[in-house]
């Protein structure tokens, strides 16, 4: 059954089926600005039923503003997001002010620079992302739940019982070239002959046009003789209990967005090694939670992660890690200073929670 709008400020669509890192922000920020008292729905496929929803039959319910008699915010994060919210602001005249949240660290496309042109707001999610905008915006950084990820001293139950009692340094993520795993995998095969207390985990979705490059890395793998070391999990019902269980995560992307998985990491107290894609250099603190090195750079991520193989170093810097995101990127940080933008769009400034980062020009 829909809802009433009319306590409803901010509609958060989301036009993609499949998993993305979008998806995973969206499914942890939403609750968290419901938490806040925001009035705030979703729109469109793709999203877990425990998220709040609007219909797409309820569209024409926006053509009436909500009781406090001000416009709504569309908080766009994709081009087809932004295109549906101008035809709804400026064809069918519908009370909506336009944000867009950008993630990519590229420079834009000509049909791209025009929808972010007519956005009444913008927000980059990291100060790179920022850089390839050429209009005014803030830079706002995801945050992670810190109740979901979360440091245990127990050894999960569902972790298999076979890597119980060894570390484990995991790979998470779409397995493919763009997301490193052939990185991770190539530095696995050299290093743990070397360290026999370590096994590698991969998680990740394999999608059909990347099989090949799955069954390759395999090959590799059972060629070194390290089938049973180095393991590919497919893709896990919940990978929370797997971050409480790594001493080390690495990160090997040769490109991102943002990408939250080293923030889960760390929030989960696990050390981190990560290229220095997306917003990853912005997250660790080097040589304390972890380090970064350039992306598709094998042998400086291989080094990397051969510092960090030593147990206690990881453990310590898995320990800082936890304080590092528990300071800069709890989640409600991020809700905060998305609430500040939503007030200023929306002229309702006094209901600030928090203070947005500087507004900047590329």
């Amino acid at each position: 059954m829909a809802q009433s709008l009319d306590e409803i400020t901010v509609i958060a669509p989301h036009f993609k089926r499949r998993l993305s890192g979008v998806t995973s922000t969206v499914i942890q920020l939403i609750p968290e600005q419901q938490r806040q008292g925001l009035g705030i729905l979703t729109l469109g496929p793709g999203l877990p039923d425990h998220l709040p929803k609007m219909p797409w039959s309820q569209l024409p319910a926006l053509w009436k503003k909500p009781r406090n008699g001000r416009p709504r915010v569309w908080h766009a994060r994709r081009n087809n997001e932004m295109l549906a919210g101008l035809v709804l602001r400026d064809v069918l005249r519908m009370p909506l002010k336009l944000l867009f949240t950008s993630a990519a660290q590229r420079h834009h496309s000509r049909y791209t620079r025009w929808l972010i042109s007519k956005m009444d707001a913008v927000v980059a999610t990291n100060a790179k992302s920022g850089s390839f905008l050429k209009v005014p915006h803030r830079v706002i950084r995801h945050g992670v739940d810190l109740a979901l990820f979360h440091p245990s001293d127990e050894i999960d139950t569902t972790i298999p019982v076979d890597l119980k009692g060894r570390h484990l340094v995991g790979c998470f993520g779409r397995v493919r070239h763009q997301k490193g795993t052939d990185l991770f995998v190539r530095a696995m095969i050299e290093l743990l002959p070397d360290n026999p207390e370590w096994t590698a985990v991969i998680s990740g979705r394999i999608t059909a046009e990347h099989t090949s490059f799955a069954d390759k890395l395999k090959a590799d793998i059972a060629a070194a003789g390290l089938t049973d070391r180095i393991r590919f999990l497919g893709e896990v019902d919940d990978i929370k209990p797997w971050y409480r269980r790594l001493t080390l995560y690495v990160a090997p992307s040769r490109n991102e967005g943002f990408g939250l998985t080293p923030l889960e990491a760390m929030a989960s107290g696990t050390a981190v090694v990560a290229s220095d894609a997306g917003a990853y250099a912005e997250m660790i603190v080097e040589g304390e939670t972890g380090s970064v090195v350039p992306a598709g750079d094998y042998e400086r991520l291989r080094d990397a992660i051969a510092t960090f193989l030593e147990p206690q170093k990881a453990m310590q810097a898995g320990r800082k890690g936890r304080e590092h995101v528990v300071a800069s990127f709890a989640l409600a940080r991020e809700a905060d200073q998305l609430k500040a933008v939503y007030s200023d769009m929306l002229g309702t400034s006094g209901a600030h929670v928090g203070a947005p980062d500087p507004v900047t020009k590329a």
